[in-house]
């Protein structure tokens, strides 16, 4: 991982229905536990046992790619939709989970219960096209307004503060972009775990990362795009000097790159553990006036900072005092328009679309704007939404088989722990400590939070957007100097990911993720081992990764280890980086096996782990083959097919800047690091996925 670390990263829409939604806030759905557990479907979703056949390549070796040998007949008959930069697993899930979400949102409007019609009347708000083109550029004018009355410097530090958002999650979505110039993530802090801290995180770029402002060839290109878009939200908002403002923006967001620190540095636990008091603000980034930035962002009286990036917080603040004001005040009206643009008139949101969907991924065509809904809905209510989700799709059989199994993948964990002869008794004994107070939540939360405070208008769709953020900042700001809650979630329940919280030693599997192909009731049980099985593991071998093995069993950032061990784990990973740097998606473009180690480890770990818990289920029973495959190759191959994925080039090579997720096609070559894998799909010396045994990574 790199911190945190979720497995794949891929938020998706919701479903809601409209059952019990009178029920308190507080309370989870009691109701589900004691639901009826539905008739087992008749056959699994996909092939006769949970697997695709045909979707396989056997014409290629499984030796050679295994990947492609198991999804290569997908690939080649699978276009990825006009309004995604990306295809696979995932979404297959998402679409489902989206029209779910639909219809339940559109009938939340209906409802006559507050906290169901807050969903619906949201929802109605997005969909609005007519209103919202009638409405024109008003809505944004207050905030514009705002912008232009910028006197002087303190005044700016002031709006800068007041735009920050809890929009950044570090360590359990390894989420680091922010558009404003500073995040704000409040969560347990790593030093002291018994309370809560805010992580400053650097921010402010209109592009994804600093590599995007400050390397060559394409790079270049996608530079020239965005000042034409820059120039062209302002001519739409009227701005009559629109390019040379939109120069003066890009070369701003240049300098701030400049200051950033990289993906490596920011995916760095211990680079990031920077206790800050308050009074060091101003002697170890001056610039910015931070007493008038920390009163704007209603963080006046606290006291103790975590700041992820200092060298990047300082640069930042000194170009806040040596940037020319208007500039500053230029920069904030862009921004203050792309962030609105979605719910702006047809012009400003296709403007959006051209240059961040087609021009950085690729993506043809918009998402149907009911789509776009459900998403921005499920962002500001999603737990609201995710209540009514799980009591309408989400059974208690379900619920069970996935407890089981994620208990019996613990187990396994444990034994594995046990077995490794190059660990110390010491550090064996932390690690078991660590395994023995694993917490996980499986499906939904304990309690449900409340968005009783929050007004939703049925007729303003931008006002509402920036009244739910503001709700989840004052939420998030609100938790500091009060008792850690170990109930809360950084996931909805119509998430398709799950997470694994550092902080915390807990587990979290939105209840979205336990859909065919990683859990199907009436698959093959190695195929959900090697599916789901591989997920849970993976999220708990996130606790023994790179960075999250730097977290004792409390969840406090403490060196558990004897320094011959770590010596030979941190071998290990650089085995394992040294083999994800070989994977070339295109030529002379690798993999950065660094930036995605945390990831792969627990990818190796877990998988090795489900692959253990598996052979213990059967507890003896007579193995079977189904269609000519072994219940090990049905393991492998369920893996496999979780995998399925297509990216579109411009999307591929983004992601292999900053997403610390290796690419779906390479994370199945997991395999190769298991010795299990070999005899089971006969690979022999020679093919091009042959390890020696002496070079198969063991990680844990």
């Amino acid at each position: 991982m790199v911190l945190q670390r979720s497995f794949l990263v891929l938020a998706i829409g919701a479903v809601l229905t409209l059952s019990g939604c009178g029920k308190d806030a507080s309370t989870p759905p009691a109701d589900n536990s004691a639901a009826p557990t539905p008739a087992a479907a008749a056959k699994p979703q996909l092939g006769s046992f949970g697997f695709d056949v045909d979707g396989m390549d056997r014409s290629i070796a499984a030796g050679d790619n295994f990947f492609d040998f198991a999804n290569g007949q997908w690939v080649q008959r699978t276009e990825i939709p006009a309004d995604r930069s990306n295809y696979g697993s995932f979404n297959v899930i998402a679409e489902k989970t989206l029209a779910d979400t639909r219809a339940i949102m559109e009938e939340a409007g209906k409802s006559d219960v507050a906290d169901v019609r807050r969903i619906g009347d949201y929802y109605a708000a997005f969909m609005d096209e007519a209103g919202i083109e009638a409405r024109g550029t008003a809505p944004v004018q207050p905030a514009l307004q705002a912008i232009a009355g910028i006197a002087d410097k303190p005044a700016l530090a002031k709006a800068l503060g007041a735009s920050m958002r809890a929009d950044v999650d570090l360590l359990n979505a390894t989420n680091f972009y922010t558009p404003h110039l500073f995040g704000v993530w409040v969560s347990v802090d790593l030093l002291q775990p018994d309370r809560n801290a805010p992580y400053l995180v650097q921010g402010g770029l209109g592009m994804p990362d600093r590599d995007f402002y400050l390397q060559g060839g394409r790079m270049a290109e996608l530079r020239k795009t965005y000042e034409a878009y820059v120039a062209q939200l302002l001519t739409l908002s009227g701005d009559k000097d629109a390019a040379a403002k939109a120069a003066r923006i890009v070369a701003l967001e240049t300098r701030i790159a400049q200051a950033h620190a990289t993906q490596e540095e920011t995916n760095d636990v211990q680079k990031g553990a920077n206790a800050w008091k308050q009074a060091d603000l101003a002697g170890k980034a001056p610039g910015m006036d931070w007493k008038a930035f920390l009163d704007g962002a209603n963080l006046g009286a606290q006291q103790d900072f975590i700041v992820w990036q200092p060298k990047a917080v300082a640069g930042l603040s000194k170009l806040v005092a040596s940037e020319p004001l208007d500039v500053w005040k230029d920069y904030l009206t862009f921004h203050a328009l792309d962030e609105a643009a979605v719910y702006l008139p047809k012009a400003f949101a296709d403007a959006r679309f051209a240059f961040h969907g087609t021009a950085m991924s690729g993506t043809p065509q918009q998402s149907d704007r009911w789509k776009r809904a459900v998403a921005d809905t499920n962002t500001a209510v999603g737990e609201a939404v995710g209540k009514i989700y799980v009591e309408r799709h989400f059974d208690a059989a379900t619920k069970a088989r996935a407890d089981e199994m994620a208990k019996n993948i613990i187990a396994a964990f444990a034994k594995r722990i046990d077995a490794l002869a190059w660990m110390s008794p010491e550090t064996k004994a932390h690690a078991k400590a660590k395994v023995a107070g694993l917490k996980v939540d499986m499906g939904y939360p304990s309690k449900w939070r409340d968005y009783s405070a929050l007004e939703v208008k049925r007729d303003d769709a931008l006002g509402n957007a920036e009244r739910a953020s503001l709700f989840e900042y004052q939420r998030n700001i609100a938790k500091l100097g009060q008792p850690v809650d170990h109930s809360e979630w950084a996931m909805l329940p119509q998430t398709i990911n799950a997470m694994n919280v550092p902080l915390e030693n807990r587990l979290v599997f939105p209840a979205a993720i336990l859909q065919p192909p990683f859990f199907d009731g009436a698959a093959d049980d190695a195929i959900n081992y090697g599916a789901i099985g591989a997920v849970i593991g993976h999220e708990i071998s996130h606790g023994f990764d790179n960075a999250g093995a730097l977290f004792d069993e409390t969840g406090k950032l403490h060196n558990w280890w004897t320094a011959d061990d770590l010596k030979k784990f941190n071998a290990a990973g650089d085995a394992l980086a040294m083999q994800f740097d070989s994977y070339e998606p295109f030529p002379g473009v690798h993999v950065n096996g660094r930036l995605t180690l945390g990831e792969n480890i627990a990818d190796v770990a877990g998988l090795g782990t489900a692959y253990d818990a598996y052979r213990l289920s059967l507890q003896g029973k007579q193995e079977q083959t189904l269609e000519g495959f072994t219940p090990d190759q049905r393991f492998f191959l369920g893996f496999a097919q979780a995998w399925r994925s297509k990216a579109r080039e411009q999307a591929l090579r983004n992601s292999l800047l900053t997403n610390v997720h290796a690419p779906g096609q390479f994370r199945a070559l997991t395999v190769r690091n298991l010795d299990a894998w070999y005899p089971a799909f006969e690979v022999k010396q020679g093919q091009k996925l042959y390890l020696a045994p002496e070079q198969r990574v063991k990680v844990w």
